[in-house]
């Protein structure tokens, strides 16, 4: 199984883009992580043994964000980490201007009044066993030529997983 992008935000991948949004998708993997139990580079989880991106965005747009919730987590009302999910959701999307801002993530965090837009999905999606969809916008030429240095001409970066 091909794992997804772990921790670092999938334009950085990409395109070697860094921005202050890279660390609010990481945040993202992070909360998800510790909700539900589980790691980003783990095992298959569900019955289609996705990984934790495509499985939490299931469940959520199934309506049954509860069994993303780790068993052991038996403290704290689930409205608390129904939250969590909404806004680690929010952290991974696909679009980093979609994503919030650390400092609105943690208004988010500690503030129930505020409310949360929906989510949309994240930016990648685990299609079976061996096939990973990276929905972002990068044009086939990109993917068929691999180009000799990154865009700041220190290192090289591969599009394609290990």
């Amino acid at each position: 199984m091909i794992p997804c992008s772990g921790y670092m935000a999938p334009e950085y991948i990409a395109r070697g883009h860094f921005s202050v949004k890279s660390d609010v998708y990481s945040f993202g993997v992070l909360l998800l992580e510790i909700v539900s139990g589980r790691k980003i580079g783990g095992s298959g989880i569900g019955d289609e043994g996705e990984d934790l991106l495509t499985y939490s965005w299931r469940k959520w747009n199934e309506g049954t964000p509860l069994d993303i919730i780790d068993p052991t987590l038996n403290v704290g009302p689930r409205s608390e980490i129904m939250r969590s999910i909404h806004i680690g959701l929010l952290c991974v999307q696909e679009n980093e201007a979609l994503r919030p801002t650390m400092a609105q993530v943690s208004m988010m965090l500690s503030n129930y009044s505020v409310s949360l837009a929906a989510p949309s999905k994240p930016a990648f999606l685990m299609l079976g066993e061996t096939s990973i969809l990276p929905l972002l916008s990068v044009s086939d030429e990109s993917r068929t030529k691999s180009p000799q240095w990154s865009n700041n001409e220190l290192s090289i970066s591969e599009l394609d997983p290990r």
